[in-house]
C-alpha cells in the first residue's frame, strides 16, 4: 500500500465529522458522498449553534453556491473556530467572479485563512485576481491557464490551491502536482464538484493539506472512472458513483492514482 491508500484507511478509520456550509443543491449529494467514503458529514449553518458546532467538527467545508450575507456571516463564523483550533477548512468560491456580493464574501473569508481552496479554472483565476472567462459556477478558462494564478494565490494565502477540470493542479506554492483520474460524466452530475470538497476535507482532518488534497482527488477521480464503465448516462452514474466511492480499496485507489509532480 502507498500513500494514497494509507490516506483512505486512515480517513475510514477515523471517520472525521465534516461540518459543511454548503449550497441548497449539493446537501444531500454531498452527504451520500460523505457517507459513501466513510466519514461523518453535517450540514449546519444556523447563527445559533454554527460556532459551537464547529468546535466538534474535525474539518469545515464552506461554498458560497448559494449565499446570502447571513450564510456569509456563518461561514465566517465556522471558519474562525477553525482557524483558532488549528483544524482544516476548505473554501469553494463558486461563481466568484460573478457578481461584487461574491467577490467581497471570498475577501472576508480568505482572510480567515482557508487550508485548502478548490475551485475551477475560471474561479481560481478570478480569485487570484486575474481576468476570468467563466460563466456563473461554469469553468471557460484552461486548467494550464489558471496554474500561474494557483501558484501565486497559495503564495499569498498560505492555503493549498487546488484547480479542478479534465486534470487537476494542485500547490501550496512551493510544490506542485497533477491528477489525472476523473471522467466525463462528473460535469454532468449536478453538485459533484462542490461534493468533492467534503472529501478533500475528510482526507485532510487526518494529514498534512497538499498531500490530502491529491490523495483525496485521486480517490475522487478514480471512483468516476469506475462508475463511468459502468453507466449508460448521467442518471445510472451517480448510484455507480457512490458505490465506487463505497468499495474502492487501499490496494485499487494506489494502483488507479495518476498523479504526478508539476
Amino acid at each position: 500500500m502507498t500513500e494514497h491508500g494509507t490516506r483512505l484507511d486512515q480517513m475510514r478509520a477515523q471517520a472525521p465529522l465534516v461540518h459543511n456550509i454548503t449550497n441548497y443543491v449539493a446537501m444531500n449529494i454531498m452527504a451520500n458522498v460523505l457517507l459513501a467514503a466513510g466519514a461523518s458529514p453535517a450540514m449546519v449553518h444556523a447563527h445559533a449553534e454554527v460556532s459551537e458546532f464547529a468546535g466538534l467538527a474535525q474539518a469545515l467545508t464552506v461554498n458560497i453556491g448559494t449565499a446570502d450575507p447571513d450564510w456569509v456571516k456563518a461561514m465566517e463564523m465556522a471558519a474562525q473556530v477553525m482557524a483558532e483550533a488549528g483544524r482544516p477548512w476548505v473554501l469553494d468560491p463558486v461563481g466568484v467572479g460573478a457578481t461584487r456580493f461574491r467577490q467581497e464574501a471570498c475577501a472576508g473569508l480568505v482572510a480567515l485563512r482557508p487550508t485548502i481552496i478548490r475551485g475551477n479554472a475560471s474561479e481560481i483565476l478570478a480569485l487570484a485576481g486575474t481576468a476570468a472567462t467563466g460563466r456563473g459556477a461554469d469553468a471557460a478558462d484552461s486548467v494550464a491557464a489558471a496554474e500561474d494564478a494557483a501558484q501565486a494565490l497559495a503564495q499569498r494565502s498560505g492555503a493549498v490551491v487546488a484547480v479542478s477540470g479534465p486534470e487537476d493542479f494542485v500547490t501550496d506554492g512551493q510544490q506542485a502536482f497533477r491528477v489525472a483520474n476523473g471522467h466525463a460524466l462528473m460535469p454532468r452530475i449536478t453538485a459533484l464538484g462542490c461534493s468533492l470538497n467534503g472529501i478533500i476535507a475528510a482526507f485532510a482532518a487526518v494529514g498534512p493539506a497538499l498531500p490530502a488534497t491529491v490523495s483525496a482527488l485521486a480517490y475522487y477521480g478514480l471512483a468516476g472512472e469506475q462508475a463511468g464503465a459502468r453507466a449508460d448516462g448521467p442518471g445510472s452514474f451517480q448510484p455507480a458513483f457512490l458505490d465506487a466511492l463505497y468499495n474502492m480499496t487501499p490496494q485499487a485507489l494506489d494502483t488507479g492514482a495518476q498523479v504526478q509532480a508539476a
